[in-house]
This record gives structure tokens, C-alpha cells and sequence, in this order.
């Protein structure tokens, strides 16, 4: 625990699918947002009603979730090492303390 730093959740690898997420979110939502209408006395319903802004962008967005929620669950790989070292630590103290 001397280097602050090491204790801290997330690294560059988490951010990386973070940032990852948060641009599969924004073209999701600008998926959705889909074209204007010309004259605003007119409905265009195939315009309204494709496939782009009813099926594709949903799923991206929640694909965007998706990775997003990977990026914070992730756990970094010196996290992982310092668990095993710590465990290993915990079972040669154990041993140790029996044999006594």
C-alpha cells in the first residue's frame, strides 16, 4: 500500500473499453436520432419506422451498456497478481502458525 496508485480500481485498459462503450452508446444515439423531415406538413412513415432507428440503434445502445458494465467489473491484471500473492501469503502464514 505505498504506491496509492496501485490500490485504484480502474487502469488504462479499463478506460480504454469505457471510452470503447461510450462511443458505441453515441452512435447508437445518433442512429436513433435518424434524418429530418423536409416539409413538416408530410409523415414519412418509412422514415420514422426503419430498420436503423427501431432494431440497430437499440441494440447498439445496449451493446454500449454492455461494455461499459465490462469496463467497471474488469479486473486489472496487477489486482489479480496482488490477490494470488496475498492468498499465498495467508496460506504460508497459516502453516506456519499450525506447525507451531
Amino acid at each position: 500500500m505505498n504506491n496509492p496508485i496501485n490500490h485504484f480500481g480502474f487502469n488504462p485498459k479499463n478506460y480504454k473499453w469505457l471510452y470503447i462503450g461510450l462511443a458505441i452508446n453515441v452512435l447508437g444515439y445518433i442512429l436513433m436520432i435518424g434524418g429530418g423531415a423536409e416539409d413538416l406538413n408530410e409523415f414519412n412513415s418509412e422514415e420514422l419506422f426503419s430498420t436503423t432507428r427501431i432494431t440497430i440503434a437499440p441494440m447498439l445502445i445496449i451493446a454500449g451498456y454492455v461494455v461499459i458494465l465490462f469496463s467497471i467489473m474488469k479486473r486489472s491484471d496487477n489486482e489479480e497478481s496482488s490477490v494470488k500473492v496475498n492468498s499465498e501469503k495467508e496460506e504460508v502464514t497459516s502453516t506456519s502458525k499450525k506447525s507451531k
